[in-house]
């Protein structure tokens, strides 16, 4: 298939671009390169352009006939969408919609969205799976729901159908060390983490050690990023088997606190991690874990680098490869 991914120059993207590759599809990146790195596009055909620019999606839809669309290009900062709402409704939201109505006028009628955990706010129970409540607690949260809302729409209203995969916290790198996470500024946890251990940080703040968890740290859900790719190239599938819109939650269903993670990253580098007791922050639930059965049945997604220690040392390898020199 010939497959447009915008945003493919960011860190899920561009590991994307990779193993569709390897699944023999063509590759087209549209990618503004605010937050993606060109180096990062290892396959493929790569346009620099952006959602906001409507005569560069239809340059883009006019020039090749696409088969699907998957879209990696929101912002993904929590705190920042809090302090700047508008910088997220435009891009996560209106943005979108300039993709969307593209697709439409070009007749593309697949679409894999990177959905997010944040569109279930404050869990009323742990693992969640796809039926629990949306209520989003933060501008990110809304952004990625409202798009959900919009495909719900676009699908009725025009047969565009979609699928929507909820993450909860990706992480790791590739494992042959050709790509890794390099956001900037970093907020996932093991990035950090580990930017503590090589040395490139101090120490890694821990946000509040009195919650109702096990060691008093949050626990989180993390999902190796091949893992997550995976399920991308089979949602896919499924979509053009079925033609029938989804949405799935995307998880180990294993929970680990952030203690356990700076220990495992301890064991894995043999560092030491300085640590840095901080109070707690606005908006973060004591426990976010996935329940991804759904996925599993559905889609026959079984990951396979779901331990921790397989995550935390590929993240270590592309700190050392990539951030040593």
């Amino acid at each position: 298939m010939n497959i447009l991914i915008v945003g493919g120059a960011g860190y899920i993207g561009s590991h994307m671009v990779k193993l569709l590759s390897v699944a023999g599809h063509q590759v087209v990146v549209f990618d503004n390169l605010s937050k993606g790195y060109r180096d990062a596009v290892l396959e493929g055909e790569f346009i620099e352009g952006d959602l906001a620019n409507l005569e560069q999606l239809e340059r883009l839809f006019s020039s090749s006939r696409f088969d699907a669309v998957m879209h990696f290009a929101s912002f993904i900062e929590v705190g920042e969408s809090v302090r700047d709402p508008a910088k997220y409704y435009r891009n996560n939201f209106s943005n979108t919609q300039n993709l969307l109505d593209s697709m439409v006028a070009h007749d593309v009628g697949h679409f894999i969205f990177s959905s997010t955990a944040a569109i279930f706010g404050e869990p009323r129970y742990t693992p969640i799976d796809e039926v629990h409540a949306k209520s989003p607690i933060n501008p990110y949260g809304r952004s990625k729901f409202m798009v959900e809302q919009m495909l719900e729409d676009y699908d009725k209203a025009h047969g565009l159908k979609s699928v929507c995969l909820r993450y909860f916290n990706a992480a790791g790198a590739d494992v042959e060390g050709d790509l890794g996470e390099r956001h900037n500024p970093e907020t996932h946890l093991i990035p950090l983490v580990l930017q503590a251990a090589s040395g490139r940080r101090d120490a890694i703040a821990i946000y509040g050690n009195d919650y109702d968890t096990a060691d008093g740290t949050c626990v989180r859900d993390y999902i190796h990023v091949q893992d997550l790719c995976a399920a991308h190239l089979l949602a896919l599938d499924s979509l053009r088997k079925t033609g029938n819109s989804n949405q799935f939650n995307l998880g180990n269903g294993l929970g680990f606190s952030v203690r356990q993670v700076i220990d495992c990253a301890r064991e894995v580098t043999g560092r030491e991690i300085k640590v840095v007791n901080e109070e707690r922050r606005a908006g973060d639930p004591a426990v976010l874990v996935a329940d991804a059965a759904r996925a599993k049945t559905v889609l026959g997604w079984k990951p396979s680098l779901s331990s921790l220690e397989k995550i935390i040392e590929t993240a270590w390898n592309w700190e050392q490869s990539f951030f040593s020199h």
